[in-house]
């Protein structure tokens, strides 16, 4: 009928980067919400406000069960919000409880992994150690190398299952929002 109005059912849309610790998912996450004009979110920033404490000061006096358990739980809450997100994870989040079944089971949530490799992350990583209570310990690159490499391995099996997997070697925070993109739409 003429003049009626029509609605168009445009479903929700959750984006969840998963990926190694230093692999750019918050980079990549505030980017990619601009560009898409979704609310964004990072999982390890709201825990922190959750709890009054940095992610560094939970690990060493709550110790990492807790934390786990805290950040399984807020990861529940936030995407159970009514509202189109993109959420930045902690790089360990899929990969206990049951936080990737969840991701996996729900159809408006995309997981996406931004895939960079060993000798990248290492690079990266190895400055910025004394803030990451993984690695903080570790006195050397080759340490950090070699620590990255069997963490990663155990991780893959949980980073391998997202919906998809984005390789971001040498790629700008751009390009690699364009190859997500090209794959969501």
């Amino acid at each position: 009928m003429e003049g009626e109005l029509k609605f168009h059912y445009i479903p929700l849309m959750k984006i969840v980067l998963l990926g190694y610790m230093g692999s750019g998912k918050s980079t990549v996450g505030v980017a990619l919400s601009l560009k898409l004009k979704f609310p964004f979110k990072d999982l390890d920033s709201e825990i922190e406000r959750k709890e009054g404490k940095t992610i560094t000061a939970l690990f060493s006096e709550k110790g990492e069960i807790y934390f786990r358990k805290i950040e399984n739980e807020l990861l529940k809450k936030i995407l159970q919000s009514e509202e189109n997100l993109v959420l930045a994870t902690g790089g360990g989040t899929p990969c206990y409880g049951d936080s990737m079944d969840f991701l996996l089971e729900n159809s408006d949530i995309t997981s996406v992994y931004l895939k960079i490799e060993i000798p990248e992350l290492s690079k990266r990583l190895f400055p910025e150690r004394e803030s990451r209570p993984l690695i903080s310990h570790l006195k050397s690159e080759a340490e950090v190398f070699d620590f990255i490499r069997k963490h990663l391995f155990e991780r893959s099996y949980y980073y391998s299952q997202a919906d998809l997997i984005i390789k971001t070697d040498g790629n700008s925070t751009t390009e690699t929002i364009d190859k997500i993109l090209e794959k969501l739409f």
